[in-house]
């Protein structure tokens, strides 16, 4: 296997950075769009409407990520057939799950709806949002399976390119739908869903040779019991994980609602900075994910070590810088994001915790790259079990007293809690490359 060096990690994370910059940017332009029009009651349901469709298409996340591994370890034994089976099987579970959520979205609505406390007005523009999003559902799940094969495949050019793409594309139609043509939230929503189905037809087209000549030999690997079984349990797993994780986000949102459409739309603002914080350190962890896979697929016990360390290293520095950058340009980009002022002054309130939020976080996000990588799912269900356990007794123990406040730091909690599980199971990792 290729030597795993520090330029290569940031040659594989470079890229996702640049693209990730664009997803949280997708979502303040959103924000900011809907904020100039000046009601709390719209910036709140575009929040509570992107956070609701969120739950329900990241329970799904788990073929960005299974994918991913799987197929990093296929190219790291040399087995291109199996590579291309990945892809497909990937691909025919996306389409199902996404045209199940268009037939099941009013009672899935319904549930949500039930679930938020939100005001009539926020929840009445919160429906607006959602009938039009739901129809992008097929495109968004594919869309899952066809970066996770690029970023296992050690593409991550096409994935910026194709972020780049998509989220520009989303960003000058809700600008025009919005502020040009008066949509309001109906023009937020159908940018996005334009944006969902284009973003699937440039993702097919990087993916093109994988429906060349490498096509008959996936199609005969396509049932292979063995393959077929390890990824049912690696998605059960991460769908498992994922939807938990999910939920404790939920739970941010729809706890925040208890507080006021106010508090709600300046939670909404704020959590546009743990996306980019997110995001940002999401390549270090996509770089660790891929390399780990490969090493692990070649059984390749010095590689993973290597992988893992400077993946890890180049988290840290990536954390270190947004801390400062947050601390120092919070309160500009909090007035950037909205007219209102006592929504301007209520997430002021709580900037702190985003400043924190780069240095807790950071490592949970880079080992769940490694374990990924290492397809050692059923660990990091585990940790995540345990994880989400101290996050609901810090809420039931923090939130009547401190209010908004006991909600974020339970968020932080989360995250330092999966730090501490994962690396606890970290030593499981290399030992996968001793059986060369």
């Amino acid at each position: 296997m290729t030597e795993i060096t520090h330029s290569r990690v940031l040659k594989i994370a470079a890229p996702i950075v640049l693209s990730n910059a664009t997803v949280p940017l997708l979502g303040a332009v959103d924000t900011a769009v809907i904020g100039q029009l000046g009601d709390p009651a719209s910036l709140g349901a575009v929040g509570l409407g992107a956070v609701i469709l969120a739950t329900l298409y990241w329970a799904f996340g788990f073929l960005r990520m299974s994918t991913s591994g799987l197929a990093s370890q296929a190219k790291g034994a040399g087995d291109a057939g199996e590579c291309a089976a990945v892809l497909i099987r990937a691909l025919i579970i996306a389409a199902s799950a996404g045209f199940a959520l268009v037939l099941l979205q009013q009672a899935l609505f319904a549930g949500a709806f039930a679930l938020a406390p939100a005001s009539p007005t926020v929840e009445g523009f919160a429906r607006q949002y959602l009938a039009v999003r739901i129809w992008g559902a097929p495109a968004t799940i594919a869309l899952f399976a066809l970066t996770g094969w690029l970023v296992g495949m050690e593409r991550t050019r096409g994935v910026l390119i194709l972020q780049l793409w998509q989220n520009g594309l989303n960003i000058l139609l809700a600008l025009w739908f919005v502020l040009g043509l008066g949509w309001g939230v109906r023009g937020v929503a159908f940018a996005t869903l334009i944006a969902e189905w284009g973003g699937l037809v440039l993702a097919l087209w990087l993916a093109r040779d994988m429906f060349g000549p490498s096509l008959r030999a996936g199609l005969a690997r396509l049932g292979d019991r063995h393959a077929v079984a390890l990824m049912f349990r690696a998605s059960r797993n991460i769908m498992i994980r994922t939807v938990i994780l999910q939920l404790a986000f939920t739970s941010f949102v729809f706890l925040g609602a208890r507080f006021g459409d106010v508090t709600l739309a300046a939670n909404q603002v704020l959590m546009q900075f743990l996306e980019v914080t997110a995001y940002a350190l999401d390549g270090f962890a996509i770089a660790a994910e891929t390399l780990v896979g490969q090493a692990v697929g070649a059984r390749a016990e010095r590689e993973i070590r290597a992988a893992s360390r400077i993946s890890m290293q180049w988290g840290f520095g990536g954390a270190l810088a947004l801390a400062l950058i947050i601390g120092v340009l919070g309160p500009m980009f909090i007035d950037l994001m909205t007219t209102s002022p006592e929504v301007r002054e209520e997430a002021r309130r709580y900037l702190l915790w985003l400043t924190l939020a780069p240095v807790i976080g950071f490592a949970a996000w880079v080992y769940d790259g490694i374990f990924i990588g290492a397809m050692l799912t059923a660990d990091m269900l585990r940790a995540m079990l345990f994880s989400s356990a101290i996050y609901l007794l810090a809420i039931v123990l923090l939130v009547p007293s401190l209010g908004n406040h006991g909600l974020w730091i339970s968020l932080m909690i989360l995250n330092g809690t999966r730090t501490l599980t994962l690396w606890r199971l970290y030593p499981k990792v290399p030992a996968l490359g001793l059986h060369a």
